[in-house]
């Protein structure tokens, strides 16, 4: 089965919007937090967002805080990532995270997702 099913990416005029969905494996859905991060060609892979279950506590990078908005369907083992007013800095392949511990540093991450691609055109 396939840890992390990713789907919603594409491309987009500037201002547009997509709803990217990452439906996890009951045993991968079991853990600490699940997150986005985004990677462009000429940049690192970083943290978009995340969120901690038990906290039920959200986290954006100052990048995408205003326009992203990350959620969860835990009856259907999913997060959303909702993006709006999308510029072409947010083009960048997407990719849905799970671990147990922040979903903050690429090293830790447990489970990535095979990444999808999200084009902003000017």
């Amino acid at each position: 089965q396939v840890q992390l099913a990713e789907s919603g990416g594409g491309s987009v005029q500037v201002g547009g919007s997509l709803k990217l969905s990452c439906a996890a494996a009951p045993d991968v859905y079991n853990r600490k937090c699940m997150g986005w991060f985004r990677q462009s060609p000429g940049k690192e892979r970083e943290p978009a967002a995340n969120i901690h279950f038990s906290e039920g506590t959200t986290w954006y990078a100052a990048s995408v805080k205003g326009r992203f908005t990350i959620s969860q369907d835990a009856a259907k083992n999913t997060v959303y990532l909702q993006m709006d007013n999308l510029k072409p800095e947010d083009t960048a392949t997407y990719y849905c995270v799970a671990d147990s511990y922040q979903c903050l540093n690429h090293r830790y991450v447990e489970v990535w997702g095979q990444g999808t691609l999200v084009t902003v055109s000017s």
